[in-house]
């Protein structure tokens, strides 16, 4: 759905972004996650045909961005900003109806929309009335105008209380169900984690790794951490089970003890703790969660 090959943008001498080179397929809930300055904002930028690259290509659906043609694709796209900029005299009904005609869309869909993204009860309130997160949604919900095939989704839970979050990823779930091709930004990064089908890493204007979470956690080859819980707090039976083992690390915390060692000590560490047999109450393997990894390629 989206190809970019060889992108560079130039603002004078800031160069934004590097030579990405990157690949979203059709129906993909895709990440891109960096710091602030990393690029993501103005690869979004250009990817909805805002932005000019100075150099390189994108493609979306096979229409390159820059071409007569893109008008037409874009019709299929939404786009959801991180600073969300709404009328605040309108109501949300008429705040969707405003956007289906400049979308050509059909504003038959404005009430259903709303009662998508929870603000079927506000639709005849003011925006000046709403809340950030009410913003968020009613913004989310003119992403959602005319049944994109394609979503960008710049920060799209900024603002959304925990149930809304829920709510925001279930209704993600369901376009994924449908086909839709979703990208999305977020600084959130354990929010996103078990969600996304792969993500990118932006650092400096380049894309520093690709691929599903578990792909670049091996790619990395982060350590694990074991906790252990043993009857009677034998800590010295944790240490004898594992001492002949390369582990990086054996400490007690609490009410467990904890293990480090590389990934491919894994079943080797849990070999040796299950033959304590009934001395062990609980395991638990703790994977390097997505901070970790975006930590280790963008440093």
């Amino acid at each position: 759905m989206i190809e970019a090959r060889g992108v560079v943008r130039h603002f004078g001498k800031v160069q934004a972004v590097n030579g990405v080179d990157l690949c979203v397929g059709r129906g993909e809930l895709f990440g891109l996650i960096g710091h602030n300055g990393a690029g993501k904002s103005t690869m979004f930028k250009m990817m909805l045909g805002l932005l000019a690259p100075t150099a390189g290509e994108i493609r979306i659906d096979g229409v390159p961005v820059s071409g007569r043609h893109f008008r037409e694709v874009r019709r299929r796209i939404g786009y959801l900003p991180e600073n969300v900029v709404l009328y605040d005299n309108l109501t949300a009904l008429e705040t969707l109806h405003f956007f289906a005609r400049l979308k050509r869309a059909d504003a038959s869909e404005a009430p259903a929309l709303l009662e998508r993204v929870g603000l079927g009860h506000a639709a005849r309130r003011r925006v000046r009335e709403f809340s950030k997160g009410m913003r968020q949604r009613l913004g989310f919900a003119q992403a959602l105008l005319g049944r994109p095939q394609l979503l960008f989704l710049d920060e799209p839970t900024s603002g959304l209380d925990p149930e809304a979050i829920r709510d925001f990823y279930a209704v993600l779930r369901g376009l994924k169900a449908e086909g839709v091709t979703m990208i999305l930004t977020s600084h959130i990064l354990a929010e996103i984690q078990e969600r996304v089908d792969r993500l990118a890493i932006m650092a400096k204007g380049r894309v520093q790794a690709t691929g599903t979470v578990q792909a670049l956690r091996e790619q990395m080859d982060l350590p694990l951490w074991f906790e252990v819980r043993v009857a009677d707090w034998d800590f010295e039976a944790v240490r004898a089970a594992l001492g002949h083992l390369p582990v990086s690390a054996i400490e007690a915390r609490g009410d467990h003890v904890a293990v480090q060692c590389q990934r491919e000590a894994k079943m080797a560490v849990i070999a040796a703790l299950a033959a304590l047999g009934s001395r062990v109450l609980d395991l638990t393997v703790r994977e390097p969660s997505l901070e970790d990894v975006f930590f280790g390629f963008s440093d």
